[in-house]
């Protein structure tokens, strides 16, 4: 074999070896966050069936005579918080409902649930303690905030990285037909099983899961900033962000707008001595209703006797906000995803499906899929990896000496440079191995670096 073959060849054995050490210890480091990210995930994928199940007892509740206003309604709320200020009002088809109103008390958001009748409050909770907030506290920060922004940030990019390689190392090369490549060989043997179930899963599931985590990329820490700072720079100066890009934004921005609706002008009526005119809005009502904007419908206070209604749906697309007056009915404003910027748009539409509310039931069940396929490859990784592993090494596949070909260097570069906290990562343990792990004979044996 001529040199220049033989040093092709070699090149080519360094890169597929190499990949498969980023398969491996991508995956080391990811499958604990993807079990979390995927449960969480999954949850949050049905919130609006979780949260009508969880609130079905303040629904339809049974009583002699009529529903009093809802501005008495808002009132009893208010004034049960000692004059916590109004923030949103959440309509209702029934109105048998218990009234859901917002309330900011000093910074801190209150969900009370007004009974319509007797006016008792039947329930008042920290917004932050709802279930399906605390399920999103755990799939953004680990509950830990900053720190775990990073944390899922780096163990997102990381899964590119992995489903990335996964495919590389997957790619029939001198395969006799498709068994093992596209469904499992049952008959091989349990070693055998777990490999083709690996595989054939992640070729199925991979595009879903890459789309996944990059439409969740704008609601990470480091990628989401500067994303939304190269949006902001190609929108007016005034042009309000239509997406927070990490979980102490979106509480923050969650407070500061409650808290810039609450400002309403100086009460007539109801609610004086609360801060908040109510005047106006039982007339309002029965407008935003024939509206027909997607559920679940709030309305707020919005200036100087001015309401904003709008939906509240999961479906970002779907949106709409409307402004009415408070003396006249009069609809002064309307917006909607169609007057969105292009670039709110696009990620709209990926929040949207990253979500699992795009398209509504079909959209939820891709989600649902995509998950049960990440956790059979978190699984099924693991058994191979437990089965196989030498008792005195971690099982890494043998790094071989040798530079990588300019393509794999290219990809690599590219990678870096689109997920910074994964290059960060990168370097750092490429220092590491040089100037610490290769020094030390048994951490060099352990982990395969020879």
């Amino acid at each position: 074999m001529e040199p220049a073959v033989t040093d092709k060849v070699r090149r080519r054995i360094i890169d597929y070896r190499m990949i498969w050490r980023w398969h491996f210890y991508a995956g080391l480091f990811c499958i604990p966050f993807i079990i979390i990210l995927t449960l969480t995930g999954t949850t949050y994928l049905f919130k609006p069936q979780i949260e009508a199940a969880l609130e079905a007892k303040y629904n339809n509740l049974a009583f002699d005579g009529a529903p009093k206003p809802v501005s008495q309604q808002i009132y009893t709320a208010m004034h049960a918080m000692h004059g916590a200020t109004l923030t949103q009002v959440e309509i209702r088809d029934n109105p048998r409902d218990a009234l859901r109103v917002t309330l900011n008390d000093n910074g801190e958001l209150y969900r009370l649930y007004v009974h319509p009748h007797s006016l008792d409050i039947l329930k008042a909770q920290p917004l932050d303690e709802r279930f399906m907030a605390i399920i999103k506290n755990i799939h953004g920060e680990l509950t830990i905030g900053k720190p775990g922004e990073i944390i899922v940030e780096l163990a997102a990019s990381w899964a590119i990285v992995m489903i990335v390689t996964g495919l590389y190392l997957w790619w029939p090369r001198q395969t006799v037909g498709w068994a093992g490549v596209l469904w499992p060989r049952l008959k091989g043997g349990s070693r055998l099983f777990w490999r083709d179930i690996h595989a054939v899963t992640g070729i199925y599931i991979s595009t879903f899961a890459l789309i996944l985590l990059l439409s969740g990329l704008p609601w990470t820490s480091v990628w989401g900033s500067g994303f939304k700072a190269v949006v902001a720079a190609t929108k007016p100066a005034s042009a309000k962000a239509e997406w927070s890009s990490n979980r102490a934004q979106d509480k923050q921005t969650a407070k500061d707008d409650h808290a810039h609706h609450g400002q309403a002008s100086p009460a007539k009526d109801m609610g004086a001595d609360m801060g908040t005119d109510l005047t106006g809005i039982d007339a309002l009502l029965p407008i935003v209703r024939v509206l027909n904007l997607p559920a679940p419908v709030v309305i707020k206070p919005d200036g100087d006797r001015m309401w904003q209604a709008g939906s509240a749906t999961q479906n970002l697309t779907a949106r709409r906000t409307v402004t009415l007056s408070a003396d006249t009915g009069a609809i002064v404003k309307q917006t909607g995803f169609a007057e969105k910027a292009f670039m709110d748009k696009v990620v709209l539409t990926a929040i949207s499906l990253h979500e699992g509310h795009l398209f509504g039931w079909f959209n939820q069940l891709l989600g649902l899929l995509t998950a049960l396929g990440l956790l059979t490859l978190s699984v099924s990784a693991v058994i191979m990896w437990w089965s196989k592993r030498p008792a005195d090494r971690l099982g890494a596949p043998v790094k071989l000496d040798g530079k990588p070909g300019h393509g794999l260097l290219l990809i690599i570069v590219f990678m870096a440079v689109f997920l910074p906290v994964m290059g960060t990562s990168l370097i750092l343990i490429a220092v590491l191995e040089r100037l610490i792990l290769r020094r030390i004979p048994q951490f060099r044996n352990w982990l395969g670096l020879t």
